[in-house]
């Protein structure tokens, strides 16, 4: 997860926005212009609140876009695995139309917001975290706080074992 610190002038101002799934700061969601340019419908904001970024469904109202909102702090004591169900499935169901764009942020777009992306690729495109890290960084550096990385370690290992036990299952229903 080693990222290179980029200056103004080499940050690319929305990555990968011809993707179906982009990972961005705050900056990004609120552009409502870039966003509408870009064909965004829906919009995940993993620092959802009045001392994060606070958009809401009312700052994309006059607008064709979906929100979802998580309202989590980026600290290692933060509880966010109990959203990793939520917003998978607002990715997943955002992401079940061709034509459907997702935004998923947070303050940097580094740790709250690629976290839950992380989570989506585990539970919904079956990828081991390390998988699901190395695709992800591909595209934008990630650096989820040490709390979030174990809980997502904890996400991946309960995946596993329901992945064996559904592989044991059918192997004896095929007897």
């Amino acid at each position: 997860m080693g990222c290179t610190r980029l200056s103004p002038r080499t940050r690319p101002r929305l990555r990968a926005a011809d993707q179906p799934l982009s990972l961005a700061p705050r900056a990004t969601a609120l552009d409502r212009y870039r966003l509408q340019k870009a064909g965004f419908t829906h919009v995940l904001n993993a620092a959802h609140g009045r001392w994060n970024v606070d958009t809401g469904p009312d700052y994309y109202r006059d607008m064709a876009i979906e929100y979802h909102g998580v309202e989590a702090d980026d600290l290692p004591t933060f509880d966010l695995s109990v959203f990793f169900y939520p917003a998978a499935a607002f990715i997943d169901a955002a992401l079940r139309y061709d034509h459907n764009k997702i935004l998923v942020h947070c303050a940097m777009g580094r740790s709250r917001s690629a976290t839950l992306v992380l989570a989506y690729l585990m539970i919904h495109r079956n990828m081991t975290l390390v998988d699901a890290i190395q695709q992800v960084a591909k595209n934008r550096c990630v650096l989820p706080n040490r709390g979030f990385l174990k809980q997502l370690r904890e996400l991946d290992k309960q995946l596993v074992q329901q992945r064996r036990q559904a592989r044991r299952g059918a192997d004896g229903a095929e007897l």
